[in-house]
């Protein structure tokens, strides 16, 4: 179906930050799928992880128990000092859990008709209840009715939500990114997160984080949530957790980790040997390589790179980031940039129309860090001098 705007090129083959297409150019991928391969392309550890499980068990279903996904459970409540988790195969899937979780916290409380406060410029997925939640009009288009339930307000506007506690009947939940991706890499006020962790004990409601694109180390923490110093009620993962393998998790605690009990939710394939294996190497290669740290480093040399070249360059609004999530602000539409960057032999993305998007693995080297930023302020520069 034609449902992909593809760019004119196949990758065959990966090695570490790079790939190679059908013609055997190299390149430079400062993308990973989407903040998705965290630690690159054929990764030896996990290469190994799924050749192995494959030749053991890959599927069972979720009738009976399932060792590695207990495993996989055990070293994200770990990490994230929540209590229970629930698996699936994508981000919307584990989004769609963490809605229904906020649906049932209604129910609790008697609230017949609840609503779940979600941000502008959002990105939450693509299914139905995903797509109302998420703040952009595009994505919605063709799609109505929408779900009911939901309330929007700006991002990083604490003073919206107070607003929201007292003239919106029936708020059970804050869904929100910690740094919003799909909106152009937008990082919120350092109080931001605390600001709603208060505001919804205040008012009885789950703290939902969607940190699909900003989990699994890139932020240069495990977790974003982890830099504000909070703990979420919800928090929702997926992308950087497989290194390219479909997984997703949703995550809770406390009350909120009792809410679901048999016959609520339910998954054919979440959570099957090979995916929990797969993330299991993910998670172990990333704790014993440092990768979350290497992040957080890699990111401020990044940002100062772009900074030191471009920041009072003409056309350039703004240079931000949050470890390996990284963007570079235009005054105008830069979607070209996409193909001329690849022409160079350069993966990287633009969203919001005129934001380029920068999500390189957290494997990458200083050469290649070098190598980013000398290729894209050379293309930011000739393009912006053409207008």
């Amino acid at each position: 179906m034609h449902n992909y705007g593809r760019l004119p090129v196949r990758f065959v083959r990966g090695e570490g930050a790079w790939l190679w297409d059908d013609r055997d150019r190299r390149y430079l991928d400062a993308l990973s799928g989407i903040a998705v391969c965290g630690l690159g392309h054929a990764h030896p550890a996990v290469s190994e992880a799924i050749c192995d499980q494959a030749r053991t068990l890959v599927h069972t279903s979720n009738l009976y128990e399932i060792p590695l996904q207990e495993a996989l459970a055990e070293a994200l409540c770990s990490r994230t000092g929540l209590d229970r988790a629930f698996f699936c195969n994508s981000g919307a899937e584990a989004n769609e859990a963490a809605i229904k979780l906020a649906r049932l916290h209604a129910r609790g409380r008697g609230i017949a008709k609840p609503q779940i406060l979600v941000m502008e410029n959002s990105f939450h997925g693509r299914t139905l209840a995903t797509l109302t939640a998420t703040g952009n009009l595009k994505v919605q288009a063709g799609f109505e009715p929408l779900v009911e339930g939901f309330t929007r307000v700006p991002y990083n506007d604490l003073d919206a939500v107070r607003r929201a506690a007292s003239e919106v009947e029936g708020v059970v939940a804050v869904l929100v990114e910690p740094v919003q991706g799909e909106g152009g890499i937008q990082v919120p006020a350092s109080d931001y997160l605390a600001g709603l962790r208060a505001l919804c004990d205040e008012h009885g409601w789950l703290l939902m984080l969607d940190e699909i694109q900003t989990g699994i180390g890139r932020t240069g923490q495990w977790f974003a949530f982890q830099h504000a110093g909070i703990l979420p009620d919800v928090l929702t993962l997926a992308k950087g957790l497989g290194n390219g393998f479909p997984i997703g998790a949703c995550l809770a605690r406390g009350a909120a980790a009792e809410l679901f009990q048999p016959g609520h939710h339910g998954t054919t394939f979440g959570g099957n040997p090979l995916g929990c294996r797969t993330a299991l190497a993910v998670l172990e290669t990333m704790e014993r390589e440092q990768l979350p740290a290497r992040a957080e480093r890699l990111g401020r040399q990044l940002l100062a790179g772009f900074r030191t070249r471009l920041e009072n360059t003409a056309g350039v609004i703004d240079i931000r980031g949050h470890g390996l999530l990284l963007a570079i602000a235009l005054d105008r539409p830069c979607g070209d940039l996409v193909k001329r960057a690849l022409e160079r032999g350069l993966l990287i993305n633009v969203t919001a129309q005129s934001v380029i998007r920068l999500l390189p693995p957290l494997i990458f080297t200083d050469e290649q860090g070098d190598e980013l930023i000398e290729t894209v302020c050379a293309l930011v520069t000739d393009f912006l001098q053409e207008a």
